[in-house]
């Protein structure tokens, strides 16, 4: 709320103007002044008037004037202060001039003649004054006169009016003397109490540490003590949020690799990709692994990329081993229709990564389901050398224990016995007994 040393200037020097008439003063006041800053120049005009030792005569004039016609533009019921000039014109200690002017600035509408008072200057208008032209109407004629335009106080504490002001009288300064006037200054045997200089001085200094709420009271009060926690109680958490900001490798990186590997893959689930293809879908899988996760291999597409490119189905599921969908990928899988291919990513991925041993004992039992179903004997055939041969290449390279299965291979092998292939299985499980 205090003053800047710019706005204390201007509103000194205008308080100063006493031979300029009221109305070029207060026209250069507002052009000067920021509009967002005129409530807290009002506020300041205010705390000086309601002391009257503060302004000298003239100077309460204009500081009058100003604080009305700040207000001039908008309503009259809009000016906070009406309250302060209807307490000033029945003040019957104070001048009767000083209560004229006040009179005049209520009574100031819109007209020209209303306000032709203003085109004096403090100074004519004190020289001027005739007392016995001007009426002075009771305060409750001028309550009742301004009543919708009288702001209601507002609430203040018992605290807050006991608060120490920001203006506080000389004692030195004797009851009903003017230390402004040069006869107080001039009395035998008296020191100036506030000479001319001092007294700008002192004025100025306080304009801009003016504070309108004064100085209060300190309330210094113990910290009240906490309550011991009693058992169920939730306690109150305090999380820390002293976060560290994590630098992301991955922003503004080059894309195009994950595009044309998702590209491919896009391609290797409708046929057989070109050697080429195959090289370079290969080449950047293995450069950059993680490229798996975002090649738009969803676990449903998982049996045309096994039937396509039995290959490219190895090395993606390869580097899918750790992730928590393998098992989605893995039961596809083994509920897919069994085919070459299909035995041939899962005898690739026997040698090259662990697999769960449910997983391929729930593969070979399809296998074996699979071959029992087929109608085709040509492709019932066919497709029984095929299991021997895989079962064959799982039990030397002990990736199953026979024991597990013995019994559902070796009924296996005796249903097709005529197979040269069940044959050979079956003597190779004999020698393991």
């Amino acid at each position: 709320m205090a003053l800047s040393f710019e706005e204390t200037n201007l509103l000194y020097s205008q308080l100063r103007s006493e031979q300029i008439p009221f109305d070029e003063i207060v026209t250069e006041f507002l052009n000067k002044i920021n509009r967002s800053r005129s409530s807290t120049l009002s506020a300041s005009l205010f705390l000086l008037l309601q002391n009257k030792k503060m302004l000298k005569s003239m100077e309460r004039l204009i500081a009058f004037a100003i604080l009305y016609q700040t207000y001039s533009s908008q309503p009259t019921s809009a000016n906070p202060y009406v309250a302060l000039f209807i307490n000033a014109a029945c003040d019957e200690d104070a001048e009767k001039y000083e209560r004229a002017f006040v009179l005049q600035l209520l009574a100031s509408g819109s007209s020209r003649d209303s306000k032709e008072f203003l085109k004096q200057s403090a100074a004519n208008y004190i020289k001027l004054f005739d007392p016995s032209v001007h009426a002075f109407p009771s305060r409750e004629q001028l309550l009742h006169q301004y009543s919708d335009k009288v702001h209601p106080e507002a609430h203040n504490s018992i605290l807050q009016n006991e608060s120490l002001k920001n203006i506080v009288p000389d004692p030195d300064v004797p009851r009903g003397c003017d230390a402004n006037s040069p006869e107080f200054d001039l009395q035998p045997g008296a020191q100036p109490k506030l000479g001319s200089g001092d007294r700008d001085e002192a004025l100025i200094g306080l304009l801009a540490n003016l504070s309108p709420e004064g100085i209060g009271h300190q309330w210094i009060r113990p910290q009240p003590p906490r309550l011991p926690i009693q058992d169920g109680e939730l306690v109150w958490l305090n999380p820390d949020s002293n976060y560290e900001l994590v630098w992301d490798h991955g922003m503004c990186a080059d894309t195009s690799k994950g595009a044309a590997v998702r590209d491919l893959i896009a391609k290797a689930l409708k046929g057989p990709l070109a050697p080429a293809q195959q090289e370079q879908l290969l080449v950047g899988l293995t450069n950059d692994p993680k490229l798996v996760y975002h090649c738009g291999l969803a676990p449903r597409k998982l049996p045309e990329l096994v039937e396509n490119n039995p290959l490219i189905a190895v090395e993606v599921l390869t580097k899918l081993i750790y992730s928590p969908e393998i098992a989605d990928y893995f039961t596809v899988l083994v509920n897919m229709d069994m085919s070459l291919h299909s035995m041939e990513v899962v005898n690739r991925l026997t040698t090259t990564v662990e697999l769960p041993k449910e997983f391929v004992r729930m593969y070979i039992t399809n296998c074996i389901s699979s071959c029992e179903n087929i109608k085709d004997k040509y492709m019932q055939n066919r497709l029984v050398r095929l299991v021997c041969v895989f079962l064959h290449s799982l039990i030397r390279n002990r990736i199953i224990d026979v024991k597990d299965l013995f019994i559902e291979v070796q009924a296996f092998c005796i249903e097709f016995s005529r197979i040269r292939e069940a044959v050979c299985l079956f003597r190779h499980l004999k020698t393991l007994e």
